[in-house]
């Protein structure tokens, strides 16, 4: 055999063993999205005008959807309908599917525009809000 045959065969193994090694392709390091947010309040708002018999209404909150790992932020806040001045406001943390949380300082006969948001303390652009009208008797 000549050394130019062997030089050929070498070439032609070694040709085979490059293209028998597939690459792997990368690995996808992308995060699974969370699945959106939702919750229920009780007592249900509903579309009336929510009555509090005193100062303060507690509600009970519960995330329907999975819970993200890192938790949520439940962000609670209250304005007179009628000025849209600050009448309450209160941030909490949560790992938990079920809560309570409450309004303050509410006044007789004053109707307020209460917002619950719930937020991904993972993603922020996984949110989701009610709002409904409460008042004190």
């Amino acid at each position: 055999m000549s050394k130019f045959q062997i030089a050929n065969k070498l070439l032609i193994i070694f040709t085979l063993f490059i293209y028998s090694c597939s690459k792997s392709s990368p690995s996808n390091t992308t995060p699974p999205a969370e699945t959106r947010l939702t919750f229920t309040i009780n007592p249900d708002p509903g579309t009336t005008v929510l009555s509090a018999l005193g100062s303060s209404q507690d509600f009970s909150i519960t995330v329907t959807s999975p819970l993200p790992a890192a938790g949520i932020t439940v962000s609670t806040s209250a304005v007179k309908e009628l000025d849209g001045s600050s009448v309450f406001s209160q941030s909490l943390t949560s790992n938990l599917t079920n809560f309570t949380s409450s309004v303050q300082n509410l006044q007789n006969g004053v109707v307020c525009n209460v917002t619950i948001t719930l937020t991904s303390r993972s993603s922020s652009s996984n949110t989701v809000s009610k709002t409904f009208k409460l008042a004190r008797k």
